[in-house]
């Protein structure tokens, strides 16, 4: 089948880093904007302690969408990415006016509003682990690092918009009487939170777009529950190895029909976490995702702590655009070589 243009390979490839920016920007925006909003909520800095835990409980998204692949089989991804992406939208834009609401609960001041939209965004960004790889396994596999670096987009772009908003601005202006360095003044930021959330939103309506413009630009995604990668998107390289090919060729979700047959196809060999090379990957993702996602923010803001609050901020945005800076290099750059990837990661650890 020929090749399609490069516009409509470029479009995909946008579309789909934009439809994976919507992930989890509600979540780490609301993380980038603690610093403005503990201070007006009655919780002050053991609001990130609530937040945590509501963020831990937003795992039971995960059980909403296994209910309804158990209740409505075969129905595909489509309903559950619209439901999430709704959720997202409208809870970002709830936030905007709703986020400094107090209510009393116990004879003690809370603020619930925020709390309990915290936690529905929280629900929407877990459930949107298994809603949308699931939606992206009909693509072959170059479109999937699109979806990586817009995922990446998701925790750098909330960054930028903090720093543009001028987040931890202080001075410490020298006494009038020994010219020592007197207590710190604090900037009031560029603009409040509720336009910050407004923001936000904006970002999320544009990666909803997105996913309706990819419903529209290959129609079948909508209709197919699960399929192979659609052969006029594959994008083959001049000189790639034949196994390579069939790597990159070969879709992220097993068709039903192959998963229910007992004889082995003649593709390439499945994956197998009990082997050697799948319990070292497996090994590998895990400390990874251990060192990302926990170790390192735990300690990021005490080891930036003796350079202000302006370093900390920086080391954030800097972090987080290394994310999707990778997932940019790895469409051109790939390392198949298991013993390159347990080098390369140990020397980063």
């Amino acid at each position: 089948m020929a090749a399609p243009p490069l516009g409509r390979l470029v479009l995909t490839h946008l579309l789909v880093a934009l439809f994976g920016m919507g992930s989890w920007a509600a979540i780490n925006g609301i993380w980038v904007e603690l610093p403005v909003v503990v201070k007006d909520l009655p919780e002050g800095w053991s609001l990130p302690s609530y937040l945590s835990v509501l963020v831990a409980l937003g795992n039971l998204g995960l059980l909403m969408v296994t209910l309804w692949r158990r209740l409505g089989p075969g129905k595909g991804e489509r309903a559950p990415i619209q439901a999430v992406q709704a959720l997202s939208v409208l809870g970002t834009a709830l936030l905007a006016p709703l986020w400094p609401r107090v209510t009393v609960v116990a004879g003690q001041a809370h603020s619930v509003a925020f709390l309990a939209l915290a936690f529905v965004l929280a629900l929407a960004c877990c459930a949107s682990n298994v809603t949308f790889l699931p939606f992206l396994s009909r693509l072959p596999p170059p479109f999937l690092r699109s979806f990586f670096l817009g995922q990446g987009l998701s925790a750098l772009l909330p960054c930028v918009l903090a720093l543009v908003q001028g987040v931890g601005r202080l001075e410490c202006p020298p006494a009038p009487t020994n010219g020592t360095p007197g207590p710190p003044l604090y900037f009031p930021e560029r603009f409040p939170a509720s336009t910050f959330f407004g923001a936000l939103t904006t970002l999320l309506v544009v990666s909803s777009a997105a996913f309706q413009g990819l419903l529209l630009l290959l129609p079948s995604l909508a209709s197919v529950p699960t399929e192979g990668p659609r052969p006029g998107l594959r994008v083959g390289a001049p000189g790639v190895k034949e196994e390579e090919e069939e790597e990159e060729a070969s879709p992220l979700q097993e068709p039903p029909g192959q998963a229910a047959s007992s004889t082995p196809s003649p593709g390439p060999a499945a994956f197998q976490p009990l082997s050697a090379h799948g319990a070292c990957l497996l090994g590998l993702l895990a400390a990874t995702s251990a060192l990302t996602n926990g170790v390192l923010p735990a300690v990021q803001s005490y080891s930036c702590l003796p350079y202000g609050r302006l370093a900390y901020h920086l080391a954030v945005v800097l972090g987080s655009a290394a994310n999707p800076l990778a997932c940019f290099l790895a469409m051109g750059i790939l390392c198949r070589w298991r013993r390159g990837l347990c080098v390369w990661a140990c020397s980063h650890m």
